[in-house]
Parts: structure tokens; sequence; C-alpha cells
């Protein structure tokens, strides 16, 4: 029985720790890449590509961080559409 109560207290210290480690690892991102906030360098990279792309100087008025992939869903279904018979035989 002691061994299995050892058993269960190094597990309960070990779920401690791991449980400390991933609260430092979140509070670090979250110090180095705000939720809400899209860094200096990403803005500027997205104006001169925007530039570059329209030929003109171009004012970037919003930037919004999105997770998620919409994106890629979006481009996999006009894919499929592009693909389809549009007549039947």
């Amino acid at each position: 029985m002691s061994n299995d109560q050892a058993t269960i207290e190094s597990l309960k210290a070990l779920i401690s720790d791991l449980s400390a480690r991933i609260d430092t690892l979140e509070n670090e991102l979250h110090h180095h890449h705000p939720a809400d906030e899209v860094a200096e360098e990403v803005v500027l990279a997205i104006s001169a590509a925007c530039a570059a792309y329209l030929g003109k100087r171009a004012v970037v008025k919003k930037v919004r961080v999105r997770r998620g992939n919409n994106w890629a869903a979006q481009a996999r279904s006009d894919i499929h559409r592009s693909h389809a018979a549009f007549g039947t035989r």
C-alpha cells in the first residue's frame, strides 16, 4: 500500500511541476505575443506588399490577427468549385 501511496505522491508532484511550467510558458507567450496586437514589423511588411502590388503608396487602416483555418477552407472550396463539371452527359 505504501508503494501505491508513494507513486500517487510522485505523480501529484510531477503534475504540480508541469502545471507551473505551463503557466510560465503561457505568461512568456503572452508577453512576447499579445493576443490583440500585431507587431509593427508585420504592419510594415503588409504595407510594403500592398504598395508593391498596387504600384503606389497604400494606407493600411486595420490589421487583425486571425486564428483558424477559414482562409485554407475558403481556398479549398474555390478550387473544388473551379473544377466542378458544369454540364451533365
